[in-house]
């Protein structure tokens, strides 16, 4: 009897031990995920929109945008109280830039620019070849068209809120061998080659300078600079170049139109102080009438996070020399050239070459046909070098974005996908926040950062015035600094400076950029 018991026992245990085993091995079963991963991504998901939609809640009014930046200082109704405060709001790798915080406000009251050797006090020359920091403001809308280059010196700020300021003509903005730039809401178009000509570089130098390319702003060794809030359009060269050895800097917040060759990050391919470069972009609007390089990048380690492309004829993003780029919660509309829906061009190069290259899409949103071709290790140590803010979904780039540009400036796209030549389809993505008639959480599915997973492309088919005196004078500031608009700064007293002290010399030797 107990023989028999026992025997029943051994079948009942090797039954359940058969079961487990079963189990074990069964890699379906009929209440298991088929892909546990994705299941740890939508919790983590939900966290991060959960951990938005807290920070978004604005008790006071609903001003806050969920950028960064704008909801430092845009939502104080008396910034311009305090306009310096823009200098703590700084994100990236440009965000230590200081411009001239701590400095004196020297007010723009002229906008000529006819003696580029003399410049007159009052007009925007004057102020930037001043050796102390200044934060230059403008007294009243202007447009200031340069004979020549404007030469930047070290720790300034040109900020044009609460007015409308274009720069346009010959040069236009170079900024060589400076740092602790700030260039905020500017209008910057129109730029052509000029010089061949004597100009002044500080109060102590006038030098020979040869002829420049026409971009819109020169960064030539530069670092801790921070281009904020501008529109770019129309120059003979690049809107935005940064060359031989430049580093720190933040591009944001600008509105980038009408143009060829948009951005040039590094000298040439073999100009190796150019693998130091760190450059961030971010919640830069490339829109109508684009054709490539946003950016085109050598050598170097550039983020490319939570921008809006709407335009391109050829290429969105490109590089040569092996520089690391870490494309993050950027929008990518392709063109309807069945040709140009790839969002990446390596320049000169082979795959054999450019396959080790560090380039990933994390987070992206591809439409209408979009893709981002990633090479290297999407795990690699080196996207460190290249992470200088955390991203938020693409999906939210429209609202990221809705002010880039100067404020209250012509959005000739805003809205509309800036095609004119064929339709544009969402590619399997929808843009609508309500078209699934469901919980429009799922829009942010698979929207989660840092997993390093790479999307899959489809195979390519190949106050300050100056009197003459020196005396040191107070001038109030009132209604000129309002603007239907901007934010309505409350009134502010904007002290006047002395007679500048001296710099030393810089160097004046014009340094030429090639592709």
């Amino acid at each position: 009897m107990h023989l028999r018991k026992t025997n029943i026992l051994l079948v009942c245990l090797l039954t359940s031990l058969l079961s487990i085993i079963k189990a074990t091995l069964n890699l379906t079963l009929p209440y298991q995920h088929p892909n546990p991963e994705a299941v740890v991504q939508e919790v983590q998901r939900q966290v991060n929109v959960s951990i938005y939609r807290r920070e978004m809640l604005d008790i006071g009014g609903g001003c806050l945008t969920g950028n960064p930046i704008d909801d430092c200082w845009k939502c104080d109704p008396n910034w311009g109280n305090d306009r310096q405060r823009l200098a703590d709001c700084g994100i990236g790798f440009g965000r230590f830039a200081l411009g001239g915080k701590g400095g004196q406000y020297y007010i723009v009251t002229d906008s000529s620019d006819t003696d580029v050797i003399n410049p007159a006090p009052g007009t925007l020359r004057y102020a930037v070849l001043l050796p102390e920091p200044l934060w230059i403001i403008f007294a009243s809308s202007m447009l200031i068209k340069l004979k020549h280059e404007l030469i930047v010196n070290s720790y300034k700020t040109i900020d044009g809120r609460g007015v409308n300021v274009a720069i346009t003509g010959g040069g236009c903005i170079t900024l060589q061998y400076v740092t602790n730039i700030i260039i905020h809401n500017i209008r910057v178009y129109d730029c052509k080659p000029s010089g061949n000509a004597d100009i002044r570089s500080s109060p102590t130098h006038v030098g020979r300078r040869g002829l420049s390319d026409g971009d819109g702003i020169s960064i030539s060794g530069g670092r801790n600079i921070w281009i904020d809030h501008c529109s770019l359009s129309h120059c003979t060269d690049g809107l935005i170049d940064a060359i031989l050895g430049s580093t720190a800097i933040t591009i944001s917040n600008s509105y980038f139109t009408h143009h060829n060759e948009v951005m040039l990050m590094g000298h040439d391919d073999g100009y190796l102080p150019d693998k130091g470069m760190q450059v961030t972009f971010a919640f830069n609007h490339f829109g109508k009438g684009l054709i490539q390089r946003m950016p085109r990048c050598r050598h170097g380690y550039f983020h490319v996070v939570n921008n809006d492309f709407t335009e391109w004829k050829m290429y969105a993003i490109g590089g040569s020399a092996n520089p690391t780029i870490n494309s993050q919660g950027n929008r990518y509309i392709a063109p309807p050239d069945p040709n140009a829906k790839q969002v990446t061009k390596r320049v000169d190069a082979n795959e054999k070459n450019w396959g080790g290259w560090n380039w990933r899409t994390d987070g992206d949103l591809m439409e209408n046909g979009a893709f981002f071709v990633p090479s290297g290790d999407a795990f690699s140590a080196m996207y460190a070098k290249a992470t200088s803010i955390d991203p938020k979904s693409a999906f939210l780039v429209d609202q990221l974005t809705m002010n880039a540009g100067v404020f209250g400036g012509q959005r000739d796209d805003v809205g509309t996908v800036s095609f004119g030549d064929g339709p544009i389809t969402s590619g399997g993505e929808s843009r609508n926040s309500g078209g699934n008639g469901g919980n429009d959480d799922d829009k942010y599915f698979g929207m989660i950062f840092g997993s390093g997973a790479a999307t899959q492309p489809p195979t390519p088919t190949n106050m300050l015035i100056v009197f003459s005196s020196g005396l040191t004078v107070f001038y109030p500031i009132w209604s000129v600094f309002g603007s239907d608009s901007d934010p309505n700064p409350a009134q502010t007293r904007i002290q006047v400076l002395a007679e500048p002290s001296r710099r030393s010399q810089v160097d004046e030797a014009k340094l030429q950029t090639e592709e």
